[in-house]
């Protein structure tokens, strides 16, 4: 993979299209992931076109790219973790390519990733948890009943929001009580549902028209929709969450991530073990879910009233 200027753009270009297929259809990346992937590596491409003299299929010319890519992604002052996401998306590709033999070595032998930013996930107290879903219940918004259910979802089962967001009716067990998810790439995993929940949920099913009831082929058999009567998107999710913060009165910034993290922290706080968390988050490896050890004051509060012969 050689050459300058132009033709070694074009040729990135054209590979940066092979790999992303290569990750749809190899790893089952995710519609998320992808796009993430493609932004990521469209933004180096950019920074190639003020070298003219790229040349990618000369190994110390492409490390020395690579090199003043990542010092220049520094100087932005990118937060750790936008920073490590950045540069790996770079590093898959450039393993692509080396695998492919479209280039001699991958220029990131021997470059040490950054730290990773290790600042604990943000989570609600239960009172603040019963305080948030209070504010909604208490609401004659139209779409109250969709937001109600779509927090205790997110809240019960530990989803992440695009999960949520592709649920259809028929994955949910409302009889069990279990939701069927297809996670990231396209791992399947059933989680438990709890009681109220599960009864947000059927309240919101019931009130929707008919036609809703039945699906269509816009919404797709769709759980939770918009106002449109289509499903709604995780930025759609979002926004409506971002609605009923002030009403709850919390001095915190809350997202469909931090019920994630909220679900987690409160299952580990009450005794469940971490293989479980791990198993009901979809995450591949336990070391994901090992953030989550943390505890709160209360927490530890507790423990050291019930450990300690003088506390």
């Amino acid at each position: 993979m050689g050459g300058e200027g132009t033709g070694v753009r074009a040729e990135l270009e054209l590979e940066v299209r092979r790999f992303l297929l290569a990750l749809r259809a190899d790893r089952g990346a995710s519609p998320h992931t992808l796009r993430a992937y493609k932004t990521d590596l469209a933004e180096f491409a950019r920074f190639l076109r003020k070298d003219p003299g790229a040349d990618l299929g000369n190994f110390r010319r492409c490390r020395l790219a690579v090199r003043e890519y990542w010092v220049s992604l520094s100087r932005r002052k990118l937060r750790p973790a936008s920073l490590n996401r950045k540069l790996a998306s770079l590093r898959s590709f450039f393993k692509y390519l080396t695998f492919e033999g479209k280039i001699e070595a991958n220029p990131f032998v021997y470059l040490p990733p950054p730290k990773k930013d290790r600042s604990l996930p943000r989570f609600l107290t239960e009172k603040e948890v019963e305080a948030f879903i209070g504010t909604i219940s208490r609401s004659v918004h139209p779409l109250a009943l969709r937001d109600r259910s779509l927090v205790e979802f997110l809240y019960a089962s530990g989803l992440r929001i695009q999960e949520a967001v592709d649920l259809n009716v028929e994955d949910v067990d409302l009889w069990n009580g279990t939701a069927r998810v297809f996670g990231k790439g396209g791992r399947e995993r059933v989680v438990p549902v709890g009681e109220p929940c599960l009864k947000a949920l059927e309240l919101y099913l019931e009130g929707r028209p008919r036609a809703e009831r039945l699906g269509s082929a816009g919404s797709g058999r769709a759980v939770f929709l918009n106002f449109r009567g289509k499903r709604i998107t995780a930025a759609g999710a979002r926004k409506a969450l971002e609605r009923w913060v002030r009403g709850a009165a919390l001095d915190k910034r809350v997202t469909p991530h931090v019920f994630r993290h909220t679900f987690a922290t409160h299952l580990l706080n009450r005794g469940c073990d971490l293989r479980t968390v791990q198993e009901m988050l979809g995450h591949k490896s336990l070391i994901s879910t090992q953030i989550y050890t943390h505890t709160s004051v209360e927490q530890l509060k507790r423990v050291y009233d019930a450990a300690h012969p003088r506390a």
